[in-house]
């Protein structure tokens, strides 16, 4: 395992060099970090060189770092991890791409690279507002089209922003301001002896 990690860091040292800008190997797996900016261009060469292959994009996710392990984010708040394979040189590949503006992420799409980022682009552009740069077609995916907001923030409300229910009186779905009253929940604790007939 460690002669096939020492082979996979050299062949990413020599083929992307100076755009790795973070460097990781832990737990028998390599994660490297590049800049948005490069992240077109280094898809491409992951993809393409004959030294990494990487024909396969297993699946890419967004995250929102903003109070990542309850530490401090003196770094972008929001990142997108891809998992890549190369099933030529069975090896695989974790890339982060951090957006470099919080109030507006975007990062370069890599469905022209990888068709199977699409729905995952989709996916991250619906539940964290990240936008994909050159997506065909960027929109909701999980959620509805009137749906307000990014629920995956950290920022956002558990019980959201409006409430979606049918209206007999108008014969249609209508959306209304949240009326859920939060509430602390108390397990009951029961102390007697012989409950429920156990000795």
């Amino acid at each position: 395992m460690t002669q096939k990690l020492d082979n996979l860091q050299a062949a990413l040292e020599a083929a992307l060099g100076g755009r790795i800008k973070q460097f990781k190997r832990d737990r028998g797996e390599i994660t490297i970090t590049v800049a948005a900016a490069d992240w077109a261009e280094v898809a491409t060469q992951l993809r393409d060189d004959s030294r990494l292959r990487f024909e396969q994009l297993m699946d890419l996710c967004g995250l929102d770092m903003s109070a990542y392990k309850d530490e401090p984010n003196d770094r972008a708040r929001y990142v997108v991890v891809s998992h890549l394979l190369s099933i030529n040189l069975n090896w695989r590949l974790r890339v982060k791409v951090f957006a470099p503006d919080d109030d507006l992420p975007v990062v370069p799409s890599v469905t022209p690279i990888w068709s199977s980022a699409n729905w995952f682009e989709r996916e991250a552009f619906d539940l964290y507002g990240i936008i994909f740069e050159g997506h065909a077609d960027l929109r909701r995916i999980l959620t509805d089209y009137g749906f307000i907001g990014h629920p995956m923030r950290k920022d956002f409300p558990v019980s959201g922003h409006v409430e979606m229910r049918y209206d007999a009186e108008t014969r249609r779905v209508i959306y209304q301001p949240v009326t859920i009253e939060p509430r602390e929940i108390t397990p009951r604790v029961i102390r007697e002896d012989n409950y429920g007939g156990l000795q």
